[in-house]
């Protein structure tokens, strides 16, 4: 990656993390260890609290117990743009993008934040250094998603597919070291999912960068995760490799019935 290679930074662990609001215990001491480098699924059921956890790892909300590292980094106490700036990414399932941008100057949008909230006179203009990184990440997740082809194309104008990997490509060009991805395949129909998961299977292999993906889709989870975690009722009931997860009957039962990967 040209002007930006992401460096590895560390594993992401999550220690007796509980969430509570009001009177309902939404995440109950959560513990997982999602590693740099590779790509960690979180599966199940619908309202186990998958999307909560990915809050309190990001700063959304504040645990009323436990711990969350990156690396040697502990990120309790830190709002979620400071998460950000110490290398922790996340996109939503519900996709935020500019609709009357173009595809590059939404990925663009992704290294200028960050480099201008660094900065106080940032907020107003990039250093010519910063214009020239930006531009060459920009290129280069464009380049690296599949999508330099539809660069000057608006986002409100492509379709499901294009724009999930638009989202993508604006988290790859940002230079964080670990990415919580939620639902990225929300919408997509099989070929696109195929693509949408040998992107981040090439950008983990060549970035060294970490994921932890909350999925729905088993045949994109067994295709690009080595280690699953299953998250039930708020609890953690089940971990192990993708292999050993899939064939487990009490993920079958967990994760609304049995479970067919095409």
């Amino acid at each position: 990656m040209s002007g930006g290679t992401s460096t590895a930074g560390g594993d992401l662990r999550v220690e007796g993390v509980t969430v509570r609001f009001g009177g309902i215990t939404a995440v109950n001491d959560a513990t997982l260890t999602a590693r740099g480098g590779a790509i960690t699924g979180l599966i199940g059921p619908n309202g186990a609290g998958k999307t909560t956890l990915f809050n309190a790892c990001s700063g959304l909300n504040r645990p009323v117990s436990g711990t969350v590292h990156l690396g040697e980094q502990k990120l309790d106490g830190h709002s979620s743009s400071n998460r950000a700036h110490r290398g922790l990414g996340r996109t939503f399932q519900r996709m935020e993008l500019f609709e009357s941008m173009t595809v590059l100057d939404n990925v663009r949008t992704g290294p200028a934040a960050m480099f201008s909230s660094q900065r106080l006179l940032g907020q107003l203009f990039s250093t010519p250094k910063e214009t020239r990184e930006i531009a060459e990440r920009a290129a280069d997740a464009l380049d690296r998603c599949g999508i330099t082809h539809l660069a000057k194309r608006t986002v409100g104008d492509l379709s499901t597919g294009q724009r999930r990997l638009v989202e993508l490509a604006r988290a790859v060009a940002t230079p964080f070291t670990f990415l919580l991805l939620d639902e990225p395949s929300s919408g997509l129909d099989p070929s696109e999912t195929d693509a949408f998961g040998e992107v981040l299977t090439s950008h983990v292999r060549e970035t060294g960068v970490g994921v932890l993906i909350v999925e729905h889709d088993m045949a994109l989870v067994s295709g690009v995760c080595e280690q699953i975690y299953v998250l039930d009722f708020g609890k953690i009931i089940y971990s192990g490799t993708t292999q050993e997860a899939l064939a487990s009957d009490l993920v079958r039962a967990a994760y609304l019935g049995e479970v067919s990967v095409a």
